[in-house]
């Protein structure tokens, strides 16, 4: 089967196309012919290297991907029995060595699956389980009540929209940052107030919540930047792993996505939310899988709106 992989960390131009041998569905596994394969942020860093020092005892190839759109073709023993042999599926897969969703076929836990959106394409549903199950983890680590408010930066990219999106659905009130460009963007999610983004942000925001908000979204990654925005006592949430410190009694808790690759519910519960329109699934570009270096040199280059998304057909 054809995969985009690389030997070795490096640029974007260490990924290529191979010929691995294709994978079979072991006991509560189900194999994937996969026809979309969103680009994320974290891909880049895999690429990279960045988390070479967990994967010391995998050998290459390594094959980017945690957002996965296909078709069902393999059932192994024991496999969920939601699913079937044909069905249209999306799944959140956590890429070890040669296990990434960059593949014509994948394998990967049936509780990592769920049914793709109804009325979606290929390419649009392989955007949603990754970003949107950052969202409602940070959200559900924050854990406010109906009527708090919530700051969320990086309000314009994938992760920032979805945690707008569904902490109006939660019956939170929120306080984004947008660049002028992305103002009507960010409000179209739902954002109750916009802030223009940058350094100061925290400033910006503290003109509308004085005292702080009880909660942050980080998906900006701007750390240090974003804290003074918090309430005394309040908590942040980082999606890059940062850990602090804060000041104020502050906490900062960073997510990862991985913590709920099993948990089918909320999976299964953010695809519902995609077909009743409470979350927008955002394409920025189509690419041939064959391009994929290109499509991390594009991510790299910022100003995305929406996911990259490679063509596996």
């Amino acid at each position: 089967m054809k995969a985009i992989a690389s030997t070795t960390y490096g640029g974007p131009d260490v990924l290529r196309e191979l010929d691995l041998t294709t994978p079979e569905a072991g006991p509560g596994e189900v194999r994937i012919r996969v026809h979309a394969a969103a680009v994320n942020p974290t891909d880049a860093l895999l690429r990279a290297g960045a988390y070479a020092a967990r994967t010391t005892d995998v050998p290459p190839p390594y094959v980017p991907g945690m957002d996965a759109a296909g078709v069902i073709d393999q059932l192994g023993p024991g496999a969920d029995g939601r699913l079937g042999v044909g069905q249209r599926v999306v799944a959140l897969v956590v890429p070890t060595g040669p296990r990434g969703a960059y593949a014509e076929q994948i394998v990967v836990p049936a509780e990592s699956v769920v049914p793709a959106p109804a009325g979606t394409d290929h390419a649009e549903a392989s955007t949603l389980l990754m970003n949107a199950a950052t969202a409602r983890l940070a959200l559900d680590t924050l854990a406010l009540p109906k009527g708090a408010t919530v700051a969320v930066t990086g309000a314009a990219g994938a992760v920032g929209g979805y945690t707008v999106e569904l902490a109006k659905a939660d019956g939170l009130t929120v306080v984004a940052d947008a660049a002028p460009h992305d103002r009507d963007l960010v409000r179209g999610f739902g954002a109750d107030h916009v802030v223009d983004r940058g350094a100061d942000v925290a400033a910006r925001v503290r003109e509308l919540v004085p005292d702080g908000v009880p909660g942050l979204v980080d998906g900006s990654d701007q750390r240090e930047e974003a804290v003074p925005a918090v309430a005394d006592g309040g908590a942040l949430v980082a999606l890059r792993g940062w850990r602090g410190p804060a000041e104020r009694g502050v906490t900062v808790t960073p997510v990862f996505v991985a913590s709920v690759r099993g948990d089918t519910a909320l999976l299964d519960t953010l695809r519902l939310q995609a077909e009743e329109g409470v979350l927008s699934l955002r394409v920025a570009k189509v690419l041939p899988a064959s391009d994929a270096a290109e499509a991390h040199r594009l991510l790299e280059a910022g100003g995305l709106r929406g996911r990259l998304v490679l063509d596996f057909s």
